[in-house]
């Protein structure tokens, strides 16, 4: 399992960033910081199977590996006013489109968690009886999964990052039965077929794999389907965000300063790179110098670093309690670009290209790395288009 280490104290960005309270969104740094003393671990046990998933969602814990129950959110979280103004997603509207996530296994409370994060952060009441959300098995269904604590946690994280780029946004959760490439891509096949989808959310993933054996789940021209890159630096290819019918969504560390964005940001050195060795080129890439003779990633990138712009979540940590924790990963980053296309309105055709045709409607990327790499562009950023960022990340809904 890969962990970071963190820092005992933050510089002053990441402070700024931890003073954005729960109720108002106001700066007031904290005596001490949430993310004192603790590391990154991830939520989802390693994937051991071949063409089998892991969730990529990652979560601060104490030294002795166990996050403390809290009656509140970490005040170094990234809240909804914090994202919104970040990517300059205020005044934008869903109006009503529904942002699919798919994810492995149930979570009997996700409904009830879901109201505890929306109503901590003032955001409008989202359940299955006023038609908000909804939560069906990978065929449709309505007899779900048996419970896995870190699926859960991932479905948490991804409901609410939702909720905080797009809180008019319907949610439609798909729970796959397995974590199996695919029982999870037979999910994400559920998911285009329900009515008002527009985006398809997919927090995770394993090695690389062919379209040719699964590209069929994920080709679907009229809805964003994204998919997270992965969380252990340049690695290559990792499906499905490898796959040529997705958004590849990598990572970035977002801290507030004091410049004209009022915020800043830099490479996640988790965030996962890399060039498929099966799948096509996208050919809205071709100019973009990605190095790569097949499938680059990523496309677009967002929050991830679980310190610096980690999300405020609440989540489960058994069958039945739930509390507060700071989350981040590329799972973070890529439910917030499939809200972030439902906020456009914008997905025809295949969706990973429309990013290609607007990078000037993209926060630019260009400092920071994910490793070593033989070409310096899959893991070091750069002006235009990098491995761990692709073009950069939503300023505004104009590049989806």
């Amino acid at each position: 399992m890969r962990q970071r280490i963190l820092v005992s104290a933050l510089g002053a960005g990441a402070l700024a960033v931890a003073g954005l309270t729960a109720a108002t969104g106001a700066y007031a740094a904290p005596i001490t910081p949430y993310t004192a003393g603790k590391h990154a671990a991830q939520v989802c046990s390693a994937a051991k199977a071949k063409h089998t998933a892991s969730c990529h969602a990652i979560k601060l814990v104490a030294s002795n590996g166990v996050t403390p129950a809290t009656a509140a959110p970490p005040a170094t979280g990234l809240t909804p006013t914090g994202l919104r103004d970040a990517y300059k997603l205020d005044g934008l509207k869903a109006a009503g489109r529904t942002v699919a996530i798919v994810d492995a296994y149930g979570y009997p409370n996700l409904e009830r968690d879901l109201g505890v994060y929306r109503s901590q952060f003032g955001l409008s009441s989202c359940t299955t009886a006023n038609g908000c959300l909804r939560i069906i098995n990978q065929t449709g269904g309505t007899t779900l999964p048996t419970f896995n604590v870190g699926w859960a946690g991932e479905q948490a994280l991804d409901v609410d990052a939702v909720s905080a780029a797009a809180p008019d946004a319907k949610i439609l959760v798909v729970q796959a039965k397995s974590a199996s490439f695919a029982d999870l891509g037979t999910a994400v096949q559920t998911a285009a077929k329900q009515a008002g989808v527009v985006a398809i959310s997919n927090s995770y993933g394993g090695g690389d794999a062919s379209d040719s054996d699964y590209g069929t789940y994920y080709n679907h021209p009229g809805i964003a389907v994204t998919a997270s890159t992965g969380d252990d630096g340049y690695q290559g290819g990792s499906y499905p965000a490898s796959s040529s019918y997705t958004t590849a969504v990598g990572g970035t560390s977002l801290v507030a300063a004091s410049n004209s964005r009022g915020w800043s940001e830099s490479v996640w050195d988790g965030a996962g790179s890399g060039c498929s060795t099966y799948n096509t080129a996208l050919s809205a890439a071709a100019s973009f110098g990605t190095g790569c003779s097949k499938r680059a990633m990523a496309d677009v990138s967002a929050a991830a670093d679980p310190g610096k712009g980690g999300m405020a979540v609440y989540y489960p940590t058994s069958k039945t309690a739930s509390t507060w924790a700071q989350f981040g990963g590329t799972s973070e980053a890529a439910p917030i670009i499939a809200a972030v296309y439902a906020l456009s309105g914008n997905t025809a055709g295949y969706a990973n290209a429309l990013p290609y045709a607007h990078p000037g409607s993209l926060f630019d990327v260009t400092t920071g790395s994910n490793g070593s790499c033989p070409t310096t562009q899959w893991c070091n950023a750069r002006t235009g288009w990098d491995g761990p960022t692709g073009l950069g990340t939503p300023n505004g809904a104009g590049a989806f």
